[in-house]
């Protein structure tokens, strides 16, 4: 009997992506532990987002542990790089909003809308940062820049994400028992799914005079 058409051959392919998604997550999980967390992390992240890219630009046969592994080795040094500036960047932002928090009088008090709307972004370019990093091989200062504009350039694509993530939580929210399976690959899969349609977005605009400068970013 033939399980790769008809009903049998849906549900062979469900379970298929079911299973694959919770290998990545249980990798991504590991391999934050063996880096010590913190250091793990960040190249655990960059790995499971890799996979997920390959898989959605159609190469859904490559072997898993395998291009994991490899893209945490390579990026380790780098993606710890990026991960601790934008830690420090959320610490200060943090600091900042606690201490407004506690009623400051004077002028600084008007610096609280302001500040919210400044975290907000830095949530929004962080939704950014991760698939912009694995789908061009850029420098650490191009990868926030250009995660920043294409979120500027996105707001549709942005709120499409948002709405998507949402639906992910209230779902895990409510069957509690998936998430050390698939809380993070799942994510990970909305965030480029979604950013992806910017990326192709922005290779319709190449002849354009974009701040972009996607002529200098060579794909991986």
């Amino acid at each position: 009997m033939d399980t790769t058409t008809g009903p049998m051959g849906g549900f062979y392919t469900l379970a298929n992506w079911i299973m694959r998604l919770a290998y990545v997550n249980i990798l991504w999980i590991a391999f934050s532990l063996v880096g010590v967390i913190i250091f793990g992390f960040f190249p655990a992240t960059i790995g499971m987002f890799t996979v997920i890219r390959k898989w959605i630009q159609g190469d859904g046969d490559i072997p898993i542990f395998t291009t994991f592994w490899a893209t945490y080795k390579k990026e380790f040094l780098k993606s710890n790089l990026l991960g601790l500036f934008l830690s420090l960047i959320g610490y200060i932002l943090y600091i900042d909003f606690v201490f407004l928090r506690q009623g400051v009088t004077g002028f600084l008090q008007f610096t609280y809308y302001p500040l919210l709307i400044v975290i907000l972004l830095y949530f929004l370019i962080l939704l950014y940062v991760f698939p912009v990093f694995v789908h061009y091989e850029i420098s650490i200062f191009q990868v926030i820049k250009n995660a920043f504009l294409l979120m500027i350039m996105s707001p549709l694509i942005t709120i499409m994400m948002l709405v998507g993530l949402v639906i992910v939580f209230q779902v895990l929210r409510a069957l509690p028992g998936l998430t050390p399976f698939f809380t993070g690959s799942v994510l990970a899969y909305v965030i480029y799914w979604s950013v992806n349609f910017a990326f192709v977005k922005v290779e319709r605009y190449k002849d354009l005079n974009l701040e972009i400068d996607v002529e200098e970013q060579d794909e991986k």
